[in-house]
């Protein structure tokens, strides 16, 4: 589409005046904002992150927290509502402040705030702190304040996780101690409950159980034997009368005399006729012959073959009666033995889950006191300042010169803002502007050429009474805007305040 030069030369010309109007506004504003806005003072100070004064291969810290996350947290802290409303009453840092809502006093502290954090891998971490104000002193006196809560929040974060870190492990080691205790008494009363029946002595208990089923097999054998004894006796005396040659034999005299001969026959293999042992045997045994004569001698009597054979059951009863005790003793030892073998697997597993409970828990005490041992170093060395700390680069100075506001930049923002909208307008116009007012929008929008067009014919008054509306539109708009602004900064309100509350409302710092 070729553009018609005169055409919009035109129009330029006939909205000029609303163009100049638009752009005397901003500029004005733009102009009284750069002059009428107060000097503002900016100072800063700047903070080390110093790493720790101890190796940490000879006494390490508890903290691990990172010197980046932990500034981080300090920042959050120090940008607190609390903090910041506390800080601006106490310093006065701005004028009208009693009249100041607690959030627009939030918000410029917040704004006029400047933290940043620099350094990398291997690089040492540097936190600047600026503030701005309208008031050298003030400004000065806020950053130091800054500075003094990040100092005191860096020290009280690292003591507190330290205290916090060896509160924990002595609650701890104490809560293990008391469990190991507790465990210690529950082995002990499952020993004292189980004591015949633990895996310590079952190659003990076997080895007795053998011996004892030995034994018990010897009890039987010499008791069935007597038994045996007994019954033939009484079967020789029910169908003879009489016990037989071999009857005193079974007498006491003649029992021990048996026993005699036998250990005379034994000492003889060994000993010489003389030998004091072999005379001692002969003379019991020629006392022994001349009773067991007597005993044979009145044998013919019944009643004395009777007495005889009750004195020989006797002996035989209480024999076995002993054999039959000793056999219940030792079948019921055996019985409490078989009881405590077949016992000993279920406890053996019951008493191995106790100590392994506590060797679990002394494992854990043990870790938990070497932790306690090293948090007491950690809040040794935090309490020393011997860890990583917060230190003071370079404090903040009263400022000298103003920092703000950039004049220049805020006038020509208002140039621009004042040329932009009014090219904004004369585009917005055109673009609504839909009524057809040349040839070529007749082609352009229907496709029609026409054969002629005739042109608006302006007569030379019609002429000069319009160029005369334009020049006095022209000269009221140059006069008239500035008075117009100089009445609202006057009456109304200043023009920065109007301009704040405008940039406020579009969304605009």
């Amino acid at each position: 589409m070729n553009l018609d030069i005169k055409f919009y030369l035109r129009l330029l010309i006939r909205r000029l005046p609303v163009m100049t109007a638009l752009f005397l506004i901003c500029a004005g504003i733009g102009a009284a904002v750069a002059v009428r806005l107060p000097d503002v003072y900016s100072t800063s100070a700047r903070l080390l992150v110093e790493r720790p004064q101890i190796p940490d291969s000879m006494a390490a810290s508890t903290i691990r927290t990172g010197a980046n996350e932990q500034l981080s947290v300090i920042q959050q802290q120090l940008l607190t509502r609390a903090n910041l409303i506390d800080i601006a009453n106490e310093f006065s840092v701005f004028p009208n402040i009693r009249q100041m809502e607690p959030d627009d006093v939030v918000d410029r502290m917040r704004a006029t705030t400047k933290i940043r954090r620099s350094g990398g891998r291997e690089q040492a971490l540097i936190m600047t702190i600026s503030f701005e104000n309208e008031n050298p002193r003030v400004a000065a006196a806020v950053v130091n304040e800054y500075v003094t809560l990040i100092l005191d929040a860096s020290a009280r974060f690292r003591l507190d996780r330290a205290e916090g870190t060896l509160d924990f492990f002595e609650q701890e080691v104490e809560r293990l101690g008391v469990e190991l205790d507790t465990q210690s008494a529950r082995i002990v009363s499952f020993k004292n409950q189980h004591k015949n029946a633990l895996p310590d002595d079952l190659a003990y208990r076997q080895n007795r159980q053998s011996l004892l089923q030995e034994r018990l097999s010897r009890l039987e054998r010499e008791r069935a034997s007597l038994g045996e004894q007994r019954q033939q006796i009484i079967t020789l005396f029910e169908n003879t009368g009489r016990l037989g040659s071999g009857a005193a034999a079974l007498t006491p005299e003649a029992q021990q005399l048996e026993r005699l001969r036998r250990e005379l026959d034994q000492a003889l293999a060994v000993y010489s006729d003389t030998h004091p042992r072999v005379r001692l045997l002969r003379n019991r045994m020629n006392q022994l012959e001349t009773t067991v004569s007597a005993q044979l001698s009145s044998s013919g009597d019944g009643t004395q073959q009777a007495s005889v054979l009750d004195v020989s059951l006797a002996e035989l009863d209480t024999r076995m009666a002993d054999l039959t005790r000793s056999v219940t003793e030792t079948s019921g030892e055996l019985e409490e033995l078989r009881a405590s073998i077949e016992a000993t697997p279920s406890n053996s597993i019951a008493l191995g889950a106790l100590n392994r409970d506590y060797a679990n828990t002394q494992a854990l005490y043990n870790a938990a006191v070497r932790n306690l041992s090293e948090a007491q170093m950690g809040e040794r060395i935090e309490v020393t300042s011997k860890g990583q700390r917060v230190s003071v680069l370079e404090g903040a100075n009263v400022p000298n010169r103003p920092s703000g506001p950039n004049r220049t930049k805020l006038i020509a923002a208002g140039v621009a803002a004042g040329a932009g909208l009014a090219v904004g307008f004369f585009v917005l116009l055109e673009l609504l502007n839909r009524s057809i007012r040349r040839p070529s929008e007749i082609i352009s929008r229907f496709g029609v050429t026409p054969l002629a067009t005739i042109p608006f014919m302006e007569s030379q008054t019609h002429r000069w009474v319009r160029r005369g509306a334009l020049i006095t539109a022209f000269v009221a708009v140059l006069v008239g805007v500035p008075l117009a602004l100089w009445v609202i900064d006057s009456q109304y309100m200043p023009l920065e305040l109007l301009a704040s509350k405008i940039a406020g409302k579009l969304g605009f710092s």
